[in-house]
């Protein structure tokens, strides 16, 4: 079936009356908590977008549960259900870290599912030192720089309803993972899992994270726009976190204006602008649904998969 085929296309105008009665749940100085750095996402966003998605979520999450509970009852199976496992995909500086965050805190003020938990894959990066021994530390971010084997089990232990799984916790300030601290996730209704990677294949004769999602949503942009973004973006990292002694990149926070927009967009040139080439961008048509942002920031348009 040809790409277009497999998505029905909605316009921001089309999505927004989608969202029926999905009450608003959520306070401006909440969203002010929620917003990542430099993201101009505002109420009017949550109520177009992000309401009818937790609607459509709702509804796949329980007609997930009825297929679970009929299964279970047809094997004679009385186990409490399973967690449904949602993953959030997309670049470098497009949002999906807000995404994940909204709908971690609104998907988890719906009655059906209180207990929802959210896991970035940065917690399984390898650690600086194994990235260096391997010569691969400026590729940081692509699929060879993640333990995959570690975060395929993990999600499995968690989609399996084991009690309690334990993830690595990772630090964007001191930009590695954080010796000896873990994040417990205990048998949650909802597990997202939010990341660049996470709808790539697997490998021959494995299985991949995107295996374990009941349903999954890319944060899509073009290219130059995401591009200014990371920019931006890198500027006010530069006034504030940056400046912070632990900081692992606190001698950027010394560059000047030009020196520092020079050195974001190299970055953004030679690493994330890559990696979104070669292998976040293909797996895009992989997802449950694509949310496409403007310039602006807002989404446009949206396309859900038929199927």
């Amino acid at each position: 079936m040809a790409d277009g085929d497999a998505y029905v296309e909605l316009s921001r105008e089309q999505w927004r009356d989608l969202r029926r009665n999905t009450p608003l749940t959520l306070t401006e100085a909440e969203l002010e908590d929620l917003r990542g750095v430099d993201d101009p996402i505002d109420l009017t966003e949550v109520t177009d977008i992000y309401l009818p998605l937790t609607r459509l979520l709702n509804l796949h999450f329980t007609g997930s549960r009825q297929r679970s509970a009929a299964v279970g009852a047809f094997l004679g199976e009385a186990d409490a259900p399973l967690p449904y496992v949602l993953g959030i995909a997309g670049s470098v500086a497009v949002g999906k870290s807000t995404t994940a965050r909204l709908l971690h805190t609104l998907l988890a003020r719906w009655p059906e599912h209180p207990r929802v938990e959210l896991v970035t894959t940065d917690s399984f990066l390898h650690p600086n030192k194994v990235l260096e021994e391997r010569g691969i530390m400026h590729r940081k971010g692509f699929p060879e720089s993640y333990d995959r084997r570690a975060l395929v089990r993990f999600v499995a232990e968690v989609k399996a309803g084991s009690p309690s799984v334990d993830a690595p916790v990772y630090s964007h300030l001191e930009y590695d993972i954080v010796p000896g601290a873990v994040q417990t996730v205990r048998r949650p209704d909802i597990l997202i899992v939010e990341g660049l990677n996470v709808l790539q294949p697997a490998p021959p004769d494995a299985l991949a994270v995107y295996d374990y999602f009941d349903f999954s949503i890319y944060v899509d942009a073009l290219a130059e726009d995401i591009r200014t973004w990371y920019v931006d973006r890198f500027h006010k990292l530069r006034r504030t976190a940056f400046s912070d002694p632990k900081s692992y990149f606190t001698h950027i926070a010394e560059l000047s204006h030009e020196e520092a927009t020079r050195f974001a967009r190299n970055v953004w040139r030679d690493i994330n602008e890559r990696n979104l080439v070669e292998n976040i961008e293909p797996t895009r048509g992989r997802a449950g649904l694509i949310l496409t942002k403007g310039p602006d920031h807002s989404v446009r348009h949206v396309r859900l998969r038929r199927t």
